[in-house]
């Protein structure tokens, strides 16, 4: 990691694009325009423009879980979801993309199933992982994904 890194706000009405030491990641960033945590330990819900802001701006790998409010399986992982995300944060973004809410972009990447979590690095799809997970899987995958 570069020293400075660029990290989004996950404030809905912020999004701010904001500079942070990457030794200071631990200490509990806050947004500098808006004054909220940078990480909250919890998934981040995006529409398209956040997800677009989140993944062309920020300089943290993008953990997306790819869900819809109908799907059985997806409200069963939503916990250890959240559980993952609290072990995962700050070394990347955790985030919800509501595909009945945002079809285009479930359509944009060529999600078939959900829950689908796809990991994204510099902008780019890295990996993908289709079905339920529990959190120590999550974790375990994602780490074994960035190396």
């Amino acid at each position: 990691m570069s020293e400075s890194l660029h990290l989004v706000c996950p404030d809905w009405d912020c999004q701010a694009v904001n500079r942070v030491h990457a030794s200071r990641l631990a200490d509990q960033p806050k947004c500098g325009q808006c004054h909220q945590p940078l990480f909250t330990g919890h998934p981040v819900e995006l529409d398209a423009a956040a997800f677009q802001q989140q993944l062309t701006r920020n300089d943290l790998p993008l953990l997306v879980d790819f869900w819809a409010p109908w799907c059985g399986p997806c409200r069963m992982m939503a916990p250890a979801y959240a559980q993952a995300a609290a072990q995962l944060e700050p070394h990347l973004r955790v985030a919800k993309v509501n595909t009945e809410a945002e079809s285009s972009l479930g359509a944009q990447y060529g999600i078939r199933s959900i829950p689908t979590l796809a990991l994204f690095k510099a902008g780019r799809e890295v990996a993908r992982q289709a079905g339920a997970m529990g959190a120590a899987d999550i974790v375990r995958w994602v780490r074994s994904q960035l190396g």
